[in-house]
């Protein structure tokens, strides 16, 4: 599908055909997906936890307040933020340095300036805001992709996080971002809803448009 189509026409779900299911190899392509998409110092904040079996679907529907699409759609995934993501980005810009991206020189400057942004503590907050922009780039890639697929999806935040983390084992490092359902669409979801104007949300060299 091409890609503007499926951003005009996806839709948040609600309705899923629980007769039918996704593979492990086709949750795992989505997420491959999902890993494409921009993070701050290519960090990859994004973590994701696959919940697909009923007796973890109703662990999960549980802490998301009874809401029954986390039972029903084929997989429901737990978006994480990695607020301690600058811990892998030695063997991440080393990665960059073997492929060819940057010299050895270029990855230095890099580790040396994520050290400061993200090794600081009194910049906690700043932290955990970069761990939820890039996990939600992730989630958004992978709705698109979702989409593309065929498959319909639903992200949610009407979930208790410190229930999801104690309910998956989900240490402190990680942010509960969101929950996103994905699957194939039953019957009964609702059309596309209309969006403000490009004039009510656009303005040009000035503050925001009211």
């Amino acid at each position: 599908m091409d890609t503007l189509k499926a951003i005009k026409q996806r839709i948040s779900a609600n309705k899923y055909d629980t007769t039918r299911s996704l593979s492990e190899a086709e949750i795992k392509e989505l997420v491959d997906y999902a890993s494409e998409a921009p993070s701050a110092y290519n960090l990859q904040h994004a973590r994701f936890i696959a919940v697909t079996t009923p007796e973890a679907k109703e662990k999960l529907k549980a802490a998301a307040f009874g809401q029954q699409k986390v039972a029903d759609a084929a997989v429901t995934f737990i978006v994480l933020g990695d607020t301690l993501a600058h811990e892998k980005y030695a063997d991440i810009m080393g990665r960059s340095v073997k492929a060819g991206v940057v010299n050895q020189g270029v990855a230095d400057y890099f580790l040396t300036s994520a050290a400061g942004f993200y090794g600081d503590y009194k910049n906690e907050r700043l932290v955990r805001d970069e761990a939820i922009r890039s996990a939600s780039f992730a989630a958004m890639t992978l709705m698109l992709a979702a989409e593309a697929k065929g498959l319909v999806s639903g992200p949610m935040i009407g979930f208790a996080p410190e229930a999801v983390k104690a309910a998956f084992n989900i240490a402190d490092r990680y942010v509960p971002v969101m929950l996103l359902t994905v699957g194939y669409a039953a019957e009964g979801n609702w059309a596309r809803k209309p969006r403000l104007t490009v004039d009510e949300v656009l303005s040009f060299n000035n503050g925001p448009a009211i």
